[in-house]
């Protein structure tokens, strides 16, 4: 049987491909290989965290430290935020999100086999030497630490004590004019440390239980940004079709505590407010041109509407 120029018949096996002197199916494998190393200590990294002091945990240690430590961190997570005066979470602190001190929040103490009774709970810093007497956020001017009204930066003021200015004496302790998102100056925010129980409360997110090191307030990708930028105040997100199909009161959900009441404004003063919220809302199913058709179609009506009510009016008379 003839073959056209190009193909190879199928009774012909093709020869494995080499790269560098090696078949492709071992280039492959190491690739693999490599991918699953790197999530594994990937993975490794987010659960120990800097208790390994580090040196690599040995299988043994690393099984000897799940069993002690992951049911005490599910058990007392603490959350941390940076919270304005209004109540708001402008900040909720991550592994990587760093203190005054300049070190991180994960290199602090995060683990409690019993949480302390005192308020406010004290996180100190666990690195050398560090005076850091307890986890405190400072904002960042970009990517810079922000000044004290000594015009000296953060960084250049004493962590002990009222966090005094370490290059001039006239400064009697950190005070920033720096303004937050949220439209109120930084020195009237507090670093909040608080439990499960006492974010509940509140009617704040606490999102599932990980055995992560160090996850402070994060509860899941909106936690990522500012408060002024979030959905809602609480970060709770939207509640789910099925509560909001039961009977329950517009404020018994933090989400529906933020809206519910201006979207009841809204509808006694405009009887078609929530016919018109409903439909700027964007709807799982629709796809990109299915959502911009349907908003092109409700202004077209609209418009023809605003028309026909201008051409029903009667004629003005104007009397002599």
């Amino acid at each position: 049987m003839s073959q056209s120029r190009g193909t190879v018949p199928h009774r012909f096996p093709l020869p494995p491909v080499t790269v560098s002197g090696r078949s492709h199916d071992a280039v492959t494998s190491r690739a693999a290989h490599r991918r699953l190393l790197c999530r594994s200590l990937s993975l490794l990294g987010r659960i120990v965290g800097d208790d390994d002091g580090g040196k690599l945990f040995t299988p043994e240690e690393y099984e000897e430290y799940k069993k002690t430590v992951l049911p005490m961190r599910l058990q007392n997570r603490l959350y941390v935020s940076w919270r304005s005066p209004t109540g708001m979470d402008c900040k909720l602190v991550g592994p990587e999100t760093p203190c005054f001190c300049t070190h991180r929040y994960k290199q602090h103490k995060t683990d409690f086999q019993e949480l302390p009774k005192e308020r406010p709970l004290l996180l100190p810093c666990r690195v050398s030497k560090c005076a850091c007497k307890s986890f405190h956020y400072i904002p960042l001017n970009g990517s810079r630490p922000i000044r004290c009204r000594c015009k000296h930066f953060a960084d250049e003021h004493s962590v002990a004590g009222t966090y005094h200015c370490t290059q001039c004496t006239k400064c009697s302790g950190f005070h920033s004019s720096f303004t937050c998102g949220c439209s109120q100056p930084a020195y009237t925010h507090d670093t909040v440390v608080e439990t499960k129980e006492e974010r509940l409360a509140q009617g704040k997110p606490v999102g599932h239980d990980v055995p992560f090191a160090a996850m402070g307030g994060l509860t899941g990708f909106s936690s990522l940004a500012e408060g002024y930028m979030r959905l809602d105040e609480s970060g709770a997100g939207a509640p789910s079709t099925s509560f909001l199909e039961s009977s329950e009161s517009g404020t018994s959900h933090p989400f529906l505590k933020m809206y519910y009441q201006p979207i009841k404004v809204q509808a006694v003063s405009e009887p078609s407010g929530i016919v018109t919220q409903v439909s700027n809302m964007r709807i799982s199913e629709d796809d990109d041109m299915a959502y911009f058709e349907r908003r092109y179609q409700e202004r077209l009506l609209k418009e023809k509407e605003q028309k026909r009510q201008k051409n029903s009016k009667p004629p003005t008379t104007n009397r002599p």
